[in-house]
């Protein structure tokens, strides 16, 4: 393969545009010697021809043309990547790999990548969803560059291997069935609810959260049924076989058509009414926290995804009304 240096082209290109040695070398800031040798060392490197005598000038063979028509095809594409990789380097281009929980991705991550599209239309997101466990295993080994996760799964703030930021505090609140006695109870509380039928996950995140969330009211759910996904939970519900707390974050993905309803937020889901009150009192929360390995979260890419998580968490209203379906 010959070799094609990059410097003797520019000299030969240079030599096209100005037609003389000499007015080439002064333009390069070169002398005249030096531009002949080097093209003699191009000639020698491509194994052509490239100047020929022409009175007291030069100029260049039909190979030497053949050649800068492939040397600009090449300088174009230089121009090219400098410009990428400038947008890289001031976050406008390249790719973030983000990691996030199931109800995280439609309530916070979609939000953000609508808004980079719109705001930085270089810089693309690939998502995946993960759990916080694997999320951070993904992390760590290099397969994502942010985690979305639950504070409380994921973790502590002195891990030296992670950087967490907090997003959000989400508020869970509680879906009953419609025909419910305590759906249009003013002032429900959680306590209220102790000695209902619950529907939450058999372990895992969701578990652990709805069972705290349950004991800091002062009782333990009586857990009926066992489910992990918001439909599964919503549609069980509807048909009033239990009670069940739903992050707020879930009603930012869509989980049903929503409407009024007398003393709470009523709500038809698959089968039938659902009640979905807000727990005033005693409003449980999760915190929604995202990381990146220590020392890449100042990285042009990450910063600029981490700011628009952070903006489409501080959009997420903290108690949203819900309209007619």
């Amino acid at each position: 393969m010959a070799d094609w240096d990059l410097k003797k082209l520019r000299i030969l290109r240079t030599l096209h545009e100005l037609g003389t040695v000499t007015a080439t070398a002064e333009a390069l800031h070169m002398t005249p010697s030096a531009v002949s040798q080097q093209l003699t060392g191009l000639a020698k490197a491509l194994g052509v021809t490239l100047l020929e005598a022409h009175g007291r000038r030069v100029r260049l063979t039909g190979a030497a043309q053949l050649v800068l028509r492939h040397a600009e095809d090449v300088f174009a594409q230089l121009e090219r990547a400098d410009a990428d990789l400038l947008g890289y380097l001031q976050g406008e281009a390249g790719q973030v790999r983000v990691g996030a929980f199931s109800t995280a991705i439609p309530a916070l991550v979609v939000p953000a990548v609508q808004e980079l599209r719109r705001s930085h239309p270089g810089l693309s997101v690939a998502v995946r969803e993960a759990e916080a466990e694997a999320a951070y295993e993904l992390l760590a080994e290099g397969s994502v560059d942010l985690a979305l996760s639950l504070a409380a799964h994921a973790p502590t703030p002195r891990d030296p291997k992670f950087s967490r930021v907090s997003l959000l505090a989400d508020p869970l609140d509680v879906a009953l069935p419609a025909g419910h006695p305590l759906a249009a109870e003013p002032g429900l509380r959680l306590a209220d609810l102790a000695d209902e039928p619950w529907i939450f996950g058999s372990s895992g995140p969701w578990s652990q959260i709805t069972t705290t969330a349950c004991e800091n009211a002062g009782f333990v759910p009586e857990q009926a049924h066992a489910a992990a996904d918001w439909s599964a939970i919503w549609a069980m519900v509807a048909a009033g076989m239990g009670v069940a707390l739903v992050p707020r974050m879930a009603m930012a993905g869509g989980l049903g058509a929503v409407g009024r309803g007398a003393g709470g937020r009523a709500v038809r889901g698959g089968g039938g009414g659902v009640a979905l009150r807000v727990l005033h009192a005693d409003q449980p929360r999760r915190h929604v926290v995202a990381a990146a390995r220590r020392g890449s979260e100042g990285a042009p890419g990450p910063a600029r995804v981490l700011a628009a998580l952070r903006q489409a968490a501080d959009q997420t209203p903290e108690d949203p009304t819900f309209q007619l379906s």
